[in-house]
């Protein structure tokens, strides 16, 4: 492959998968709207669109023309700079995300003349460039609650950013099993690790493959990292006004907006390729649906954690902090620990 041709296949998936991953922080919005209605026994959006498909489009038009106000006694640098280093490193993480196998368009070889990964770019340490650039995400939380110069705004900031660096740990560490069992921090590889059965008819996956543990410690801290209810403390209403965004309005609050989905989005991916085995499932039919398949069996895991999001946020009542902090540090922490010395002592045991 040419570099002018590898340039254009790249810069075709980035925008693909650009404008994918905003649709889905999108209709991600709408689906909690819907979801929360059915639980509540509400209706949800229904006037906008058929079953109120065209509502994300009618808040982003909402979203561009509402007034901007900016308080005087803010620091406007930082207050500027903050949704704007949230949204950009909620997205840019998705560039290492693999969304199925290799695809090929041509006749030529295997993969033929224009043959490609379905990922912007694959790295042999894709794992710690996503968990590098979600944790910088903090930044932008903390940040706009300093800026604000509001009290409410400051405890906010002060919380998301105790919360997530508190939970980040826990999820870091619940990733260490993986890496052991896969061997790999490339995303690509640790997928390929789960291929296959158990005795025939077992998937191969993480989550059966003696990192149960693991998983449901990721799912708890993602939950904690990305803000959601029962963990919701840095925005907590009843008691902050709205926490680290209270002085912000129309697209900037939008945008701190599409950086709580947009990282729901890449926890979800996550899941799916280091616990649920990626793209693998069962593969039939003519050769095109068998090329299509793979996609469709990723997006169905993620669909799967995106709605178990929404659920557990209109399910569970909101923690005090003092049991946000505690439940971190004293349960998830040295479950985490336990089970990297389990593995461990697993693998070394099969060796």
């Amino acid at each position: 492959m040419t570099i002018t041709a590898f340039i254009i296949i790249s810069l075709i998936k980035s925008l693909a998968i650009v404008f994918i991953l905003l649709t889905a922080v999108a209709y991600s919005v709408w689906l909690e709207r819907k979801v929360s209605a059915h639980i509540q026994n509400r209706w949800g959006p229904t006037r906008v669109g058929p079953f109120g498909l065209l509502q994300p489009m009618a808040d982003g038009v909402k979203f561009i023309f509402k007034e901007d106000l900016t308080q005087p006694h803010v620091y406007k640098p930082l207050y500027i700079a903050s949704p704007i280093i949230a949204v950009v490193f909620a997205i840019t993480s998705i560039s290492v995300i693999p969304f199925g196998n290799a695809v090929s368009i041509g006749p030529i070889g295997k993969f033929g003349p224009w043959g490609t990964y379905l990922q912007i770019t694959d790295l042999d340490i894709g794992l710690l460039v996503v968990l590098g650039i979600t944790s910088m995400g903090v930044y932008g939380v903390a940040l706009a609650g300093w800026s604000s110069n509001n009290k409410y705004s400051l405890l906010g900031g002060l919380r998301a950013s105790a919360q997530m660096i508190s939970y980040e740990v826990s999820l870091g560490l619940s990733l260490v099993g993986v890496l052991i069992v896969s061997g790999s921090l490339s995303l690509r590889d640790i997928v390929d690790a789960q291929g296959g059965h158990f005795w025939g008819f077992i998937p191969r996956w993480n989550i059966f493959h003696g990192q149960t543990l693991a998983f449901f410690i990721y799912l708890i801290s993602a939950y904690a990292e990305t803000n959601r209810t029962p963990f919701d403390l840095p925005e907590a209403e009843s008691e902050l006004v709205a926490g680290y965004h209270t002085e912000y309005s129309a697209m900037k609050f939008a945008m701190f907006f599409m950086a709580e989905y947009a990282n729901m989005v890449t926890v979800a991916c996550l899941a799916t390729l280091l616990f649920l085995g990626g793209w693998h499932g069962p593969i039939f039919g003519p050769a095109i649906l068998q090329e299509i398949m793979p996609v469709v069996w990723f997006c169905l895991k993620v669909f799967f954690f995106m709605f178990l999001y929404v659920w557990v946020r209109w399910t569970l009542p909101r923690f005090r902090y003092d049991q946000l902090m505690a439940f971190g540090w004293k349960v998830l922490l040295p479950l985490s620990i336990a089970n990297i010395v389990a593995t461990a002592l697993i693998v070394a045991w099969r060796a």
